[in-house]
């Protein structure tokens, strides 16, 4: 998990360094900040609360007194109910039933912690690193439907950039919509960071002077936000496809990462955007905001169940670089496998 802490002012008389450290010299983003227990503690309870409604329905299933069929036929229609599909629920009740015979589990209180160990073993494929540092200026291309918490998921990741002292140069590239360049402009002015803005135009000539001018400004990173797409609008999504390769006329190894921001409400649906965003763009990351208050957290079973399997024919997964239970800026965090099914099944 990583922190997103301000930059701490410089204690009085500190010199001025002449120069800024190179992108190598600073702390990678992903790497956790020194944190205290509490500041954890805050995050692991958010987390929690959030991630309530998919737990009730979950948790309920262990409170009889007998491990039998029964059980596992009510953890299969929980499973079925928190969106986690049907092959990652049988992947799941596959190998629970291993574990609680390898164990010899006599009580359904240990069927449910094997639980936790089977969805953490299945989810960490799921853990990523969003290692901006590998390139210089990274670019970030992100793209989602409209809803998802797109634009503020990158308003609360420029923050946390900023924080580590990289300098971002955002672009709007939804220029279609006033209020998309406008809530982006307003991170910008938040965050103190540069941002390439117009309206109307072609978003992929905004995209490819963004990556002209975080070259010639010598910007660590630089992060285009996309118009919201539906996978089934295929004119809106070949724009897309049409940015990435603008990006790469101005930088020939970008885009360095495409994200996916999801809607964790949207349950399976969440799925089949990121199916359909993959085979259009080759996503490299994903964002799952919205996790608070839904009943539908299962969903990311089956997107690992997916990632596992196009990791054979694509060698890599999709990981979920970050996720969000709130509105928070401390609300978005690095997905860890462990806290999340934790936090998904125990009460």
């Amino acid at each position: 998990m990583f922190s997103l802490f301000k930059k701490k002012n410089p204690p009085p008389n500190t010199p001025t360094p002449s120069a800024e450290p190179d992108a190598k010299d600073r702390a990678h983003p992903a790497e956790p900040l020194e944190e205290d227990s509490n500041t954890k503690r805050s995050w692991l309870d958010r987390l929690s609360k959030g991630l309530k409604r998919t737990r009730s329905e979950l948790t309920q299933v262990f409170t009889g007194t007998q491990i039998d069929e029964a059980l596992y036929e009510q953890l299969e229609e929980a499973l079925l109910m928190s969106d986690a599909g049907p092959k990652a629920t049988a992947h799941v009740l596959q190998a629970l039933k291993a574990e609680v015979k390898a164990h010899h589990a006599k009580d359904p209180q240990e069927v449910k912690a094997l639980l936790v160990q089977v969805l953490a073993d299945l989810l960490k494929s799921l853990e990523g690193t969003l290692a901006v540092q590998d390139h210089t200026p990274c670019v970030i291309m992100v793209c989602g439907v409209n809803g998802a918490g797109k634009t503020t998921s990158i308003g609360k990741l420029t923050q946390h950039l900023g924080a580590l002292s990289y300098r971002v140069l955002l672009a709007a590239a939804d220029t279609f919509r006033a209020a998309a360049r406008e809530q982006l402009e307003t991170w910008a002015d938040r965050n103190q960071v540069e941002i390439i803005s117009q309206s109307g135009g072609d978003p992929a000539a905004v995209a490819f002077d963004s990556v002209s001018a975080g070259l010639a400004r010598k910007k660590d990173v630089v992060i285009i936000d996309t118009a919201g797409r539906l996978p089934t609008q295929l004119h809106l999504m070949q724009e897309l496809e049409k940015i990435k390769r603008v990006i790469q006329k101005a930088h020939p190894s970008a885009p360095h990462e495409i994200l996916l921001v999801v809607d964790g409400n949207t349950g399976q649906n969440a799925l089949a955007q990121v199916k359909a965003f993959d085979q259009s763009l080759g996503l490299t990351g994903l964002i799952v905001t919205k996790l608070d208050g839904t009943a539908k957290g299962g969903m990311l079973a089956s997107i690992a169940l997916w990632g596992e399997e196009r990791r054979k024919t694509h060698g890599r997964g999709v990981p979920v670089y970050f996720i969000g239970v709130g509105e928070q800026l401390q609300d978005l965090q690095s997905f860890v496998a462990k806290e999340f099914a934790q936090a998904l099944i125990e009460a």
